[in-house]
């Protein structure tokens, strides 16, 4: 008996045997439930995702004498006809080898007979945006006012050609692309039902591979079982596919983690002696990378298909902030690709991205880290500028508030009121209104507190609301808050905390300045620090 491939044997009779299109399956299940069957139906998607198979499914159950759960019953006679290609009243046709307008005058010319053997006369019109502009015309009037026993079923893959006319006479059904799970699930079954023995990595490669096409997916398959000698094993699959082990991918991280530049093209040269598919390999270092980001925000995740102690390792290893970095330069490698001279040049250059760049440094440790000193041996440059020590100018005299009893801690004074804003823990608008108050003292009645009339505005509200509350928390008392506008001399901590970053923004610069690299650099060179570059190490 002729041998009949996967995609063919195992291609869906009814609704409940098809995979992830569950959104238009129960629709159309619906629709015969309550006989509400439009005349038109339009079935959009990528290819091999299921919309030809779908549309004989409904034109299979709307002709069905014997629905069993408003599924084709596969047993009556109009089902037998369907499963063996001899219905007369399903016409399938193939726009793509039928576009003349004649072709299309001549398809409708018999729309007006009842049908022969079913309720229904069926026009199957498979990838229908390959008509002529003049097909749609002559398309248009039936379509929109069919006889009553006749029903289109139209399946593209690019609707956007289709002119609107015809859409707006259509329901439109949206297929989507399967997921590597549900093509996985589908092999594992049929495979199963088959007895062929196989491996589950090797399945989930295949599954991937597919490409979110089912048909793709069974017809690889098929070539896997081949290539196997009717098995399907993980290195026979790789190596059908083109595709590297997980280990060199594996390594080659490890060697970004190790900063070795070496290594990395090492692995490379090794990679390209088995003449791989270096955009596959990429496609394999951005499922890692994204299994390291998922596993260092969720570390109890569970996933059989990598090696949970290379991917902790590598997790522990790289800062979240390098994986974020090496996946978006890996995911904007995959355009660049194509541009590059050959694909591995282009892969080389992509790594090398991923170990030159690093985020964002302060220019006190990138400027000198690029100089080289003419000198034989060169003193020992201090790359970073010595921590500048807060300095807070100190508040004009006033009346010092009058004595109160502790609180259960340490009493805070007039000049603290900035380190009890950050004992407060305080946010937003919140945070804003402290610091641009004045700490003018505590008692049991309440605390006080003045505020220049330029940000009365802040007043009022939440934020004044959260204030009292979290100076409550902080005092361990019911405490009422109250401020006063007035003009005063003393320095708010808005203030105090700009003249600290103005203070160590000059330190930074003069550090700059006074750095025997930089003053290298202009000498020889006539450099120059560009201004608005230089800004202070925080850290």
């Amino acid at each position: 008996m002729t041998y009949q491939v996967l995609a063919r044997k195992w291609r869906p009779q009814n609704f409940s045997q098809i995979v992830g299109q569950e959104h238009v399956s129960q629709s159309l299940i619906h629709a015969l439930q309550h006989d509400r069957l439009h005349h038109a139906y339009l079935f959009t998607g990528t290819r091999g995702v299921g919309k030809t198979t779908i549309a004989r499914i409904l034109a299979k159950a709307i002709n069905c004498e014997n629905l069993n759960d408003f599924n084709p019953c596969g047993q009556c006679r109009v089902c037998q006809d369907f499963e063996q290609g001899r219905f007369m009243d399903l016409i399938e046709v193939d726009a793509a080898s039928r576009t003349k307008v004649e072709d299309t005058r001549d398809l409708l010319d018999n729309a007006q007979y009842a049908p022969n053997q079913g309720r229904y006369k069926v026009y199957l019109i498979d990838e229908v945006h390959m008509l002529s502009g003049h097909s749609f015309n002559a398309l248009l009037k039936t379509l929109e006012e069919p006889p009553p026993h006749v029903k289109f079923l139209l399946a593209t893959t690019d609707p956007q050609k289709i002119p609107v006319t015809v859409l707006s006479r259509c329901l439109q059904f949206n297929l989507k692309r399967l997921l590597p799970d549900q093509i996985d699930g589908q092999m594992r079954y049929i495979l199963g039902q088959e007895q062929i023995e196989f491996e589950e990595s090797a399945i989930k490669i295949l599954a991937r591979a597919a490409d979110g096409s089912m048909r793709d997916g069974l017809s690889l398959l098929d070539q896997a079982i081949a290539f196997g000698s009717g098995a399907v094993r993980y290195d026979e699959v790789a190596a059908m596919l083109g595709t590297v082990a997980q280990q060199p991918v594996d390594e080659l991280l490890q060697a970004l983690v190790a900063e070795d530049g070496g290594m990395l093209l090492a692995k490379v040269d090794e990679i390209a002696n088995l003449t791989p598919d270096f955009s596959e390999i990429l496609q394999q270092l951005l499922r890692v990378l994204h299994r390291v980001a998922l596993t260092q925000q969720v570390p109890g995740l569970v996933d059989h298909e990598f090696d949970k102690q290379v991917i902790d390792h590598l997790a522990s290893q790289l800062s979240p902030e390098n994986v974020q970095l090496y996946y978006q330069i890996a995911l904007i490698g995959q355009r660049d690709m194509d541009l590059a001279p050959d694909p591995r040049s282009g892969f080389e250059m992509i790594l090398l991205r991923m170990l030159t760049f690093k985020p964002k440094k302060s220019a006190l440790e990138a400027a000198p880290a690029a100089v080289q000193q003419p000198r034989p041996s060169p003193a020992p440059v201090q790359t970073k500028p010595a921590s500048v020590p807060e300095q807070r100018s100190a508040p004009a005299k006033t009346a010092a508030p009058p004595p109160v009893e502790p609180l259960g801690q340490a009493q805070p004074g007039d000049d603290n009121w900035m380190d009890m804003i950050q004992a407060m823990k305080i946010r937003g608008m919140t945070r804003e209104l402290a610091n641009q108050c004045v700490y003018d003292g505590v008692d049991d009645s309440g605390c006080r507190l003045i505020i220049d009339p330029s940000h009365q505005h802040l007043l009022g509200g939440k934020a004044e609301e959260k204030l009292q509350k979290a100076l409550q928390d902080y005092f361990g008392k019911p405490l009422k808050l109250r401020i006063t506008t007035q003009k005063t001399d003393n320095i708010t901590p808005a203030v105090q905390h700009q003249r600290d970053r103005e203070q160590r923004q000059q330190a930074a610069v003069d550090a700059i300045d006074a750095d025997q690299n930089v003053q290298v650099l202009n000498e020889q060179f006539g450099a120059r620090v560009m201004s608005g570059t230089i800004e202070p190490n925080d850290e």
